[in-house]
């Protein structure tokens, strides 16, 4: 009952307040140098340090807004939570967004420091780097800020933070509660946070999730999300002679590592991409008003076959929509001796593939994991979670140790979910179009353990460009994608159109 009310509540005031103001590029310029501050403190997942240091900055800035701000504990990293003022009248929205960032290789970047924003400008033939003294109320929207974390995903907590500033010199009186929780360890599979949700589950509770993680459309268009496929990963290790040996003198005769998992793997999935795997696609049926929800997202085949330099995708399914509805079998590392100029005349001892596999709602991950050992068992091959002995290896002809990962699972929201069509609404009214609705993206935000624990629907609103390099050298963010943040923020916590 109290759901009820508090959604009628949301839809009473969905459209109730004035219009925001108009986003001033000055406003915009504020921003970027609060992100510029932001971006200068490492934020490596794998340093406990850099994650301390992110934290502290954190508590200031959302103190400084009203937030009551707490650091929670977990068996990982901390989480960072916050939240305005609460009166018991209002429904609640919980954001989510998080702070850590991917391990950067300085020597790949096109800048001396990754985690210096270089300002830039698009020219025929790559980027010119422009001063960032140049930027005013005459500010170019193309312009992009380069650095670690400026989209993924420190980028929309600062537009969060700044539509804050907005709201509160206009005196809008928020018609809910908000609360904003942290993630310290996306980029590591946020092991630790389906039992801290549990630890914190009173403190978390709310009506309905937003994730601000991931960038638009590819058409730049707003975009609404209402799943992630979720991930889990094998190692696969193929062991030939004890130690590497002389090809010359033992070629034809000490079996080849590497041969023995290029033939395993192939096994697995056929010439047009389709995995073999008895039952890996079991569950999944998609219906005409299902497929024709998934049509009406613009992508654009030859474009995203011409940007991958492909001439013929795989054929899990028959567009690329389609496609994200399976779960998949992707060999995401692959390695076995020595390569390129190290190349050797040796015969390997061993040969490893790292694999990983999404997954989407009607998929369990630890059920498609043993799927795997159950096909690789069924190739001939003794299968361990150890390295074998040399007695082991004695004994059997074909050995193969296989590592687990954990797994993080997927989420997909009804389609007509009533918060998710007053989002549609908000958003459409702000910006003049109707959003892209992608019923589940390829990427994974484990945002599984509050939809478990809380029983909340939740949604994934992205605000950065496409085209952003997340994870990779060159991260950029777009300028008119914080306007476009800030605004979209603004639209959502003032249910103005």
């Amino acid at each position: 009952m109290k759901k009820s009310l508090a959604f009628l509540l949301f839809l009473s005031l969905c459209f109730s307040y004035s219009q925001d103001s108009v986003l001033t590029k000055s406003k915009v310029a504020n921003a970027i140098t609060e992100l510029r501050d932001f971006v200068a403190i490492p934020n490596d997942a794998l340093n406990a340090d850099d994650i301390d240091s992110n934290l502290f900055w954190l508590r200031k800035k959302f103190t400084e807004r009203g937030f009551n701000s707490s650091i929670l504990d977990t068996e990982g990293l901390p989480l960072f939570f916050a939240a305005l003022p609460m009166d018991d009248s209002k429904p609640t929205i919980l954001f989510y967004m998080h702070l850590d960032g991917q391990s950067v290789d300085p020597s790949k970047w096109d800048q001396p420091d990754p985690y210096k924003v270089v300002l830039k400008s698009k020219i025929e033939d790559g980027w010119k780097t422009e001063s960032f003294s140049d930027l005013s109320d005459d500010i170019n929207y193309d312009w992009r800020l380069f650095g670690r974390s400026t989209s993924d995903d420190k980028g929309p907590i600062v537009m969060f933070l700044n539509a804050i500033d907005i709201l509160r010199k206009e005196n809008v009186d928020i018609p809910y509660n908000v609360k904003v929780i942290l993630d310290s360890e996306e980029e590591k599979s946020s092991a630790p946070l389906p039992k801290a949700v549990r630890t914190y589950k009173d403190l978390l509770k709310a009506d309905f999730l937003i994730i601000n993680d991931g960038p638009v459309h590819v058409s730049g268009k707003p975009t609404i999300v209402y799943g992630c496929r979720g991930i889990t990963t094998l190692s696969l290790t193929t062991y030939g002679p004890f130690k590497p040996q002389h090809s010359g003198h033992y070629g034809n005769y000490a079996p080849n590592p590497g041969f023995q998992l290029a033939q395993l793997l192939a096994s697995m999935k056929d010439s047009e991409g389709k995995v073999l795997i008895k039952g890996y696609y079991d569950g999944i049926s998609l219906d005409e008003e299902t497929l024709d929800i998934l049509r009406s997202v613009p992508d654009n085949a030859e474009e995203i076959n011409s940007n991958l330099a492909i001439s013929t995708p795989e054929k899990v399914g028959s567009f690329y929509q389609e496609a994200l509805q399976y779960p998949s079998l992707n060999i995401r590392g692959l390695g076995s001796a020595w390569i390129g100029d190290q190349a050797r005349t040796i015969v390997p001892a061993t040969a490893t593939a790292e694999l990983d596999l999404r997954l989407v709602p009607e998929s369990d991950g630890n059920r498609l994991k043993t799927l795997v050992k159950e096909h690789i068992k069924k190739q001939g091959y003794h299968v361990m979670n150890t390295l074998p002995t040399k007695e082991e290896r004695l004994k059997y002809d074909h050995i193969v140790t296989v590592q687990e990962g954990s797994v993080t699972d997927a989420f997909r929201t009804d389609l007509n979910n009533p918060y998710g069509n007053t989002i549609v609404k908000i958003m459409e009214n702000k910006f003049g179009e109707k959003p892209v609705q992608i019923r589940i993206m390829g990427g994974t935000v484990p945002i599984s353990p509050f939809i478990n624990e809380l029983k909340i629907p939740a949604f994934i609103v992205p605000m950065v460009n496409p085209d952003n390099n997340q994870h990779s050298p060159n991260e950029n963010l777009k300028i008119g994608q914080i306007a476009y943040g800030i605004q979209l923020f603004y639209a959502l916590l003032s249910r103005t159109n």
